[in-house]
């Protein structure tokens, strides 16, 4: 099966997390191997701390530094956010059924090869996303936007990640409900 990615977007706490978590839930529990990918677009923010051997590593030039633990693997790739690719992103997931992103909104948005999830909260965000991201899996959030019209199908993650998870398996795994 190859690798499938969708991006998760939406404004500041819209719910982007709550979708991913639900969702990768949901599907984990069906069988496949989940990758999430968090865009933390704070300035300076690092996973390391001052001080510890690993940010040693760094601080004296290392570019790559792995911290291996009795239960998880950390690699921290020392890197500037203008250098990285969707490409360079997708490496660090290997062995993944899918990958979500949440957040990249210039990386994804108008990229046709990535599926997107809407989450919305008013109904200027989603008149706002639906011009900007293609293709849109759904769209999910705290309250169904009222469009007139709208062919992409809005689900409460909250309420029904199951159906959401099935339009996820419809769409990017090719696969007809059961």
């Amino acid at each position: 099966m190859k690798q499938a990615v969708i991006a998760v977007v939406g404004g500041k706490k819209s719910g982007k997390t709550t979708a991913i978590e639900l969702l990768t839930k949901e599907l984990t529990e069906r069988g496949y191997k989940i990758a999430a990918v968090k865009h933390i677009p704070e300035p300076n923010f690092t996973i390391d701390r001052e001080g510890k051997d690993t940010w040693r590593y760094a601080q004296a030039g290392a570019t790559t530094v792995v911290g291996v633990s009795a239960d998880e693997i950390a690699t921290i790739e020392k890197t500037r956010q203008n250098d990285l690719t969707l490409k360079s992103i997708m490496q660090t997931c290997g062995g993944s059924d899918l990958v979500f992103l949440e957040g990249f909104r210039k990386l994804v948005a108008k990229d046709e090869k990535i599926h997107k999830i809407l989450v919305v909260n008013s109904l200027e965000e989603a008149m706002r996303d639906l011009k900007t991201f293609r293709p849109i899996i759904a769209l999910t959030g705290p309250t169904r936007p009222k469009i007139d019209d709208l062919h992409i199908p809005y689900v409460d993650v909250c309420k029904n990640a199951g159906q959401l998870a099935d339009l996820v398996e419809k769409t990017v795994f090719k696969k007809t409900a059961t």
